[in-house]
């Protein structure tokens, strides 16, 4: 897959690398996210982590869950959890649209990362199907031979 440059305006705060190798990304969405101030304070530092998290819809809503992030530094005893449940702000219709595609086809809410964009939190959440084990041996293989491929056609020029 090819990297693709972010455009301007667009700060990363964390990615989910493990879950293009977990699951078959079909199609993305970008949300909003419901925060509360230190939650922003902490973003802003970086301390964040997708590692676990998943989205659900919930009551015609759509939930981050397990997503972690950080207690800000210089917070105090009103400091957020750190995994509590988020609300993801999407338009009634893509909240229809990816409810119909959970319950209907079975596919999985990935947040794929974090970003700031113009100031505002973002998160862009991946409609995928989970892979299995075979199916990441294959794009492993496949991944490798492309590298090495690329190798040998460096070497010749």
């Amino acid at each position: 897959m090819a990297k693709t440059k972010d455009p301007p305006g667009l700060k990363l705060i964390a990615q989910n690398r493990k879950a293009r190798h977990d699951y078959a990304i079909e199609d993305t969405v970008e949300a909003g996210i419901q925060l509360v101030g230190t939650e922003v304070k902490a973003l802003r530092d970086g301390k964040a982590n997708l590692a676990d998290a998943y989205a659900t819809v919930r009551d015609g809503e759509i939930w981050l869950l397990q997503a972690h992030i950080s207690p800000y530094s210089h917070g105090n005893k009103q400091n957020h959890d750190p995994t509590r449940p988020r609300k993801l702000l999407l338009h009634r219709q893509e909240i229809v649209r990816l409810g119909e595609k959970v319950a209907r086809d079975g596919k999985t809410l990935v947040p794929l990362r974090l970003y700031f964009k113009h100031g505002l939190a973002k998160a862009e959440i991946g409609i995928a199907t989970g892979k299995k084990s075979y199916d990441k041996r294959r794009a492993t293989a496949k991944r490798d031979a492309e590298r090495q491929m690329r190798r040998q056609l460096g070497r010749r020029r």
